[in-house]
């Protein structure tokens, strides 16, 4: 079974989910090196251009997959008084 699941294609859901979540699937090698490459041209054209003095164009990078982070629960803070409160209730 390990066998199989190691020959996977790059871009199959089951690889895309060990690699950290559903924003993975179909990122394969090929389309890293897609947006890699855009990214490069950009910031070549970015390097070459005959801009004026603080005008080249910002050019936004090519979006990525990233898997956002699960937010912890607000810890709430007592004082005190409120720990006191709590354990001489009734």
């Amino acid at each position: 079974m390990l066998l199989l699941a190691q020959r996977l294609p790059d871009t199959s859901l089951t690889v895309a989910l060990a690699s950290g979540g559903r924003e993975y699937f179909g990122w394969g090698i090929d389309r890293y090196l897609a947006a890699d490459t855009f990214d490069a041209l950009n910031q070549n054209t970015r390097a070459t251009g005959n801009w004026g003095k603080g005008k080249a164009p910002k050019i936004p990078p090519w979006p990525r997959p990233t898997v956002q982070p699960k937010k912890a629960p607000a810890k709430k803070h007592t004082s005190v008084a409120g720990i006191y409160q709590q354990f001489t209730r009734r």
